[in-house]
């Protein structure tokens, strides 16, 4: 509507850059809260610094900054870390919850692999169109020449193939 904008570039200018900055918050391991309490004791350090020629200690920063002295401490640590370690590795270490799991798929799916190349040409074909391709069974068995019912027992037995691979090396 050109009487509340004059250009689509107004509307979207606000919302992309609102967009960009919700992505590097969602980022940032530090809550706002915590994030302005770094920089307050970041401005009160370099202040004191500039007055004495040495850093404040933790009780000092907590009185001026009416916080708990262990709040200020953690604030200070976090912000230490956050400032040097790069930001991939922090997302890592707010995910290392799932690295676990992630292990166990990254192994699930190399046993899976490695059964996969032991196939017949034909197996992979069918697997590739069934899994992969998303094909049905009627498109398969005019693409290789084989009935609908003969695709499903090879699909079948590779799923038992890679079951036994695993139960092989789950006990």
């Amino acid at each position: 509507d050109s009487n509340i904008n004059d250009s689509f570039w107004g509307f979207a200018k606000t919302r992309v850059n609102g967009a960009m900055l919700d992505y590097l918050r969602s980022l940032d391991v530090l809550s706002r809260a915590n994030r302005r309490l770094v920089k307050h004791i970041d401005y009160e350090i370099s202040k004191y610094f500039n007055d004495h020629q040495e850093e404040p200690s933790d009780e000092y920063l907590a009185k001026i900054l009416n916080e708990d002295v262990a709040k200020i401490k953690e604030a200070r640590i976090a912000s230490d870390v956050y400032a040097l370690v790069p930001i991939d590795e922090q997302y890592n270490a707010i995910c290392a919850e799932n690295i676990l799991e992630d292990v166990q798929h990254e192994e699930l799916m190399e046993i899976i692999h490695k059964v996969l190349k032991k196939l017949s040409s034909r197996e992979q074909m069918v697997i590739q169109l069934y899994y992969f391709e998303e094909l049905s069974l009627k498109e398969i068995s005019e693409i290789l020449e084989i009935t609908e019912s003969r695709i499903s027992q090879i699909a079948k037995e590779v799923i038992k193939k890679i079951r036994q691979a695993l139960g092989d090396i789950n006990g």
